[in-house]
């Protein structure tokens, strides 16, 4: 597995796969590049489908019209065999003569590939256990949890990494919670974090706690559905959960910085675990490879500062994610807005749901965390890709940019 810095990347939105990515593809094409007279760049499969909502070809543009004029071509209908986000970019010289032509697949969380599966455009592994069995069967020999683990594989730079990405999540919350307006896009709709967060403090402690987190996710989603600075957790799309739990955990009950920290690894390692042996790409397994992922990370982040066992916190993150089992991904228009961050928020609760319920438990249940990767990955790549971030069906069928 790779380093946490690959799940957790700070940039800004609304995609990490449909806008990070593929400006990280430019930006290594352009490199190559620099006395190219021209580029074109051929979007497939989902990348095309929702790409403008995205803001692809904003981000592409961006980084190669530097160098070169830019062409863009969208191709919806046809999806390469490797990964449904396809893209290939050409190179041009003055006569016309193609210089080089590169396909790669943003394969989520801003990742990239070449279309190997030994294969991506990302640093060395990390990590020399991949799986939760091995890795909980270390812990549960050793005595060490599951942040333990990070530390010692990571090198000794990962906390102050991860000092910097709860920094930019909290900032995240706080921006979100008094930004106040419209967001971007045709579907004209309003802000809601801002006024969550105030109805919030008319209600009881029991159901203020809920409207608090609803507030905190709806914060950082809708910063970045516009564009703002956000932590990927796993992804810009599922970027909401995480913060939201942390932010309400460290105000509410007075966690230090450090235990938080501890939290955010354990959190990374469970999606580390995910997208190393199934998929965090919506376009290829739908949403919940996405908020179900994040709830799973949320899930168990939240165990472990409630002093769960090595077994509990599994358990807790493998009922963030059966439980979102089958989840498309229909965005409408192509946004990442509905009903993308609604189910940020609700995510976000259901995570301490699932601490609530593992606390309550002996850590001992049938259905492993791996299981639920496996049958994840399965149900994936069994939806039709109607319903996977192609705004071809679902909530997204009646509604076209």
């Amino acid at each position: 597995m790779k380093s946490l810095r690959e799940i957790y990347r700070i940039g800004k939105g609304p995609s990490s796969s449909h806008t990070m990515g593929p400006q990280r593809g430019a930006q290594i094409f352009a490199n190559r590049h620099p006395d190219a007279k021209a580029f074109k760049v051929t979007l497939y499969g989902s990348l095309a489908a929702t790409g403008r909502g995205h803001l692809t070809d904003v981000a592409i543009t961006a980084v190669l019209e530097k160098t070169a004029p830019v062409e863009i071509e969208w191709q919806p209908a046809i999806f390469l065999p490797y990964h449904p986000n396809g893209m290939t970019f050409t190179a041009y010289d003055g006569d016309g003569n193609t210089m080089e032509e590169w396909t790669i697949y943003s394969i989520g969380g801003g990742a990239l590939s070449e279309g190997k599966e030994s294969e991506t455009l990302e640093p060395e592994d990390v990590y020399a256990m991949n799986t939760m069995d091995e890795i909980l069967a270390w812990c549960q020999n050793t005595g060490h949890s599951f942040w333990e683990y990070v530390e010692q594989s990571e090198d000794t730079s990962i906390w102050e990494y991860l000092t910097t990405v709860w920094q930019t999540m909290k900032e995240a919350v706080e921006r979100g919670v008094n930004h106040e307006g419209r967001l971007p896009g045709p579907l004209n709709l309003m802000r809601k974090a801002p006024s969550y967060y105030t109805k919030a403090s008319g209600y009881k402690a029991s159901l203020q706690t809920r409207a608090l987190v609803y507030s905190y996710a709806l914060a950082v989603s809708e910063e970045n559905a516009s564009g703002g600075t956000i932590v990927t957790a796993p992804t810009c799309g599922s970027c909401g959960v995480l913060p939201a739990v942390l932010y309400h955990l460290y105000t509410a009950h007075n966690f230090t910085e450090q235990r938080i920290l501890h939290a955010i690894a354990t959190a990374g390692l469970i999606g580390n675990i995910v997208k190393t042996n199934a998929s965090i790409s919506g376009a290829d397994v739908g949403c919940q490879g996405e908020v179900g992922v994040a709830c799973a990370m949320a899930s168990a982040a939240t165990c472990q500062l409630f002093g769960g066992s090595v077994q509990q916190i599994e358990y807790a993150a493998e009922m963030g994610l059966e439980h979102h089992l089958g989840m498309t991904c229909d965005p409408v228009c192509g946004l990442v807005q509905i009903p993308c961050i609604e189910r940020n928020a609700f995510a976000a609760t259901r995570a301490l749901d699932a601490n609530l319920y593992a606390s309550f438990s002996d850590g001992i249940h049938r259905v492993s965390f791996d299981r639920v990767v496996e049958v994840m990955k399965r149900t994936g790549h069994d939806i039709p890709s109607l319903y996977k971030e192609t705004s071809e069906g679902g909530l997204a069928k009646e509604f076209k940019l």
